[in-house]
């Protein structure tokens, strides 16, 4: 007789009744309430944020091999690209092709690639930069982009949830998420034009240029600094709102530059004792300290004492409201100043002037017909009156004077120091990355 291995009647029934393992899974609800998440919005959204990398050529040790002039004239070629530098970008325009990231991101690089969500590449070309508010303009040749739509950064408010998009430490698509912190910070040295948001959403390095959305999706900054003693996220991260980085945007497709001009006037915050002073209940706004003769401030009637308390139609809190506001208005643009003066209430109007201007005629005869400019490569030639001495010398718009006699000159002060001090036989331009004399008679 053979024994049969039969399972006791109890486990096969078990077995019947199971049928197929099944898996535990997430409620998608509780007590009938979706459970929230970013994920639906950011799905939307990471497309549009971008990998950047640049690279710049390396200094040379030899300070002769540096020497641009010396490079040129015996035809040694620059070192090829060797230093990288990664960032992050935000797509704004995808038929455009448009790429928003910080100017500091980008500086000196000579070579950038911005890398998509989808892993393509493709370099970028610079459209303009401005170091004042650490913004720079990109353009890629790609189709079937993804952008951020734009939000209105001035609608901000303490407390608003917000979401910081980027590449930190070289780390792909990487979203954290916090609370706007504060607003309107400046004061911090980090740029020339500062107004920043204020965000506990961690930011580290590799974020800057990236993007700080809100739960919609909708661009409300660019990501730009951290403030730590170990160059780490500490809970304080600054970005450039929204609706200052669409004004610098403007400028730099227009213009490649911002164009800014100045009302020329001096101005100081209103405290509380001053407040009081001009027997006024709070402390908003910005007291004029001086006026300079000849500039639009003067011509429009401001006068020393007067308070600013509004710049066409909106609302300053500070001296630094009056500068950022100001700062991005166009040369030749008209603008409605609201002042206090005497207890009463005025409305001033005045027209932007590029103060910074100087024609060629006062530093030298050779340059007579030009209009001059202070850049961050050296002096710039702004515009060359047909017929005049400089264009009978070849002058040339956007030539960049960099040297006289094959000795560097940075600024117009130079530039006219030497005129006035030496003999000059010959003055050294770029033009547009081609380094040439010009010998004069």
């Amino acid at each position: 007789m053979h024994k049969l291995n039969c399972q006791p009647l109890w486990l096969v029934l078990l077995i019947l009744f199971m049928g197929q393992p099944t898996f535990a899974q997430l409620p998608v609800s509780v007590d009938g309430q979706a459970l929230p998440s970013l994920a639906p919005m950011l799905e939307k959204v990471m497309p549009a944020v971008v990998n950047i990398s640049s690279a710049r050529t390396q200094n040379i040790d030899n300070p002769l091999l540096n020497d641009p002039f010396f490079r040129h004239f015996f035809k040694i070629p620059k070192q090829k690209p060797e230093k990288q530098s990664r960032g992050s970008g935000v797509i704004i325009d995808a038929q455009m092709g448009y790429v928003v990231t910080n100017h500091h991101v980008i500086d000196k690089a000579d070579e950038i690639s911005v890398i998509l969500h989808d892993s393509h590449q493709f370099n970028a070309t610079v459209i303009g930069t401005d170091p004042e508010t650490d913004v720079a303009l990109l353009k890629i040749p790609a189709n079937g982009l993804t952008a951020l739509p734009l939000a209105d950064s001035e609608r901000l408010r303490v407390g608003d949830f917000v979401v910081a998009i980027g590449n930190p430490f070289g780390l792909r698509q990487t979203a954290t998420s916090g609370i706007v912190s504060a607003l309107g910070r400046s004061g911090l040295g980090i740029e020339g034009y500062e107004d920043f948001i204020q965000t506990d959403a961690s930011i580290n390095p590799g974020n800057s240029g990236g993007a700080l959305v809100n739960l919609r999706g909708e661009l409300v900054g660019i990501n730009t600094a951290i403030l730590a003693p170990g160059g780490g996220n500490v809970g304080i991260g600054f970005a450039i709102p929204s609706n200052m980085m669409h004004q610098v945007v403007q400028h730099l497709v227009e213009f490649g530059e911002v164009q800014r001009g100045r009302l020329g006037i001096k101005i100081q915050d209103l405290t509380l004792e001053l407040a009081a002073a001009f027997g006024l209940k709070d402390n908003k706004g910005a007291v004029v300290a001086e006026v300079e003769q000849g500039t639009p401030a003067s011509k429009a009637g401001l006068q020393p004492g007067d308070i600013i308390t509004a710049i066409n139609g909106k609302p300053v809190d500070s001296a630094t409201d009056v500068r950022n506001r100001v700062g991005l208005l166009r040369i030749g643009e008209r603008v409605k100043i609201t002042i206090v003066r005497n207890g009463r209430t005025r409305h001033l109007r005045a027209v932007i002037a590029d103060l910074d201007q100087v024609e060629g005629s006062e530093i030298s005869l050779y340059l007579e017909g030009a209009v001059l400019k202070d850049s961050s490569d050296g002096v710039q030639i702004r515009k060359v009156k047909k017929g005049s001495n400089a264009d009978k010398m070849g002058f040339q718009p956007n030539d960049v004077i960099i040297g006289l006699n094959r000795r560097e000159a940075k600024n117009l002060e130079e530039l006219t120091q030497r005129f006035s001090q030496y003999r000059i036989n010959s003055i050294q331009i770029n033009r547009g990355g081609e380094i040439l004399s010009i010998w004069l008679n």
